[in-house]
């Protein structure tokens, strides 16, 4: 069952009154966030020009947030796209279907909301006690991707931020054996659908502070949220951790997503090591943890490995 609102003139869209009444400080975590998920999107390309931006909300924080910066970037955007904010009601036992619906009309966007009891399949095919976000991520994302073709969507816009690509390359590496994260941008294995992440840049810090101004009226997940040794909550906790005893490491590690170096890893496949001699060029070759400076007079010959380790 779905259900389908028209969109209305885009002079309608517009940000809450209460946004003027809010704290500087608030002003300017809008503001940083805004400029982040425009910087996102222009990097990689996100939006285009006649674009069709189906925007998934969940009723979390991330998916409220993405959705009222994509609408305010929208208005200073200088092409014109389409937003249409789409719902899976996955008839949860005791879903509050009617917040969504109320909520989207209040900000004038156009929406559909589409209901399909995946809840009930996921409970009869995994046993209790068992983690069910997979085969719950993949009944939903079977249902977004035929939603965003029946929209006439050109891009499906999630809710993932920055901590949510960490996480997934930690979790790849722990317990996938692959270098592998959630890319800000990617083509559907059926290369029908276009999915983008604008909140690439975006902190889950920022944009809890964010939700909390916003007031959002947040929907919890009881399927998946009470599993709480879920694998991706453990390295979530291992990094907000290092997030409070080592402040940086983690935008470093973000940092180092956009700066792959594949001489350096052990990729045969994206780096020709058997055929590697002394005629091959590499950008940073051996001194890459080198200190950046040597002592006045000193070459790099001279000095043994391991001397400018702490």
């Amino acid at each position: 069952m779905e259900h389908v609102v028209a969109s209305p003139a885009p002079s309608a869209i517009e940000l809450p009154e209460t946004e003027s009444r809010f704290s500087n400080s608030f002003l300017r975590l809008r503001k940083h966030l805004m400029r982040k998920v425009g910087e996102a999107i222009v990097d990689y390309g996100m939006i285009e020009e006649g674009d069709v931006v189906m925007v998934c909300v969940s009723g979390g924080k991330d998916s409220f947030t993405l959705l009222s910066l994509l609408l305010a970037l929208r208005e200073k955007a200088p092409i014109d796209f389409r937003i249409v904010a789409m719902n899976l009601d996955q008839k949860q036992p005791g879903f509050p279907d009617h917040v969504l619906p109320a909520y989207f009309e209040s900000i004038g966007v156009e929406y559909r909301i589409v209901t399909e009891n995946t809840y009930q399949i996921v409970k009869d095919k995994i046993p209790e006690g068992k983690t069910t976000c997979s085969l719950c991520s993949r009944l939903r994302r079977g249902i977004i991707y035929r939603t965003a073709k029946e929209l006439g969507a050109t891009k499906i816009a999630l809710g993932h931020h920055r901590d949510d690509m960490i996480e997934t390359l930690f979790l790849n590496m722990f317990f996938g054996g692959k270098m592998k994260a959630m890319p800000p941008k990617l083509v559907s294995d059926d290369r029908q659908n276009v999915v983008i992440r604008p909140l690439a840049y975006c902190s889950e810090k920022d944009i809890e502070r964010f939700a909390r101004g916003m007031e959002y009226p947040i929907i919890p997940c009881n399927l998946c949220g009470s599993q709480e040794n879920a694998q991706r909550k453990q390295i979530k906790a291992m990094l907000r951790d290092w997030d409070s005893r080592f402040p940086g490491r983690v935008v470093s590690i973000a940092t180092a997503l956009k700066n792959v170096v594949p001489s350096h890893l052990a990729d045969g496949e994206l780096f020709d090591f058997r055929n590697v001699s002394r005629s091959t060029e590499v950008g940073e070759g051996d001194i890459v943890f080198d200190a950046p400076e040597l002592p006045a007079g000193v070459v790099s010959t001279d000095i043994p490995i391991g001397i400018w380790r702490p």
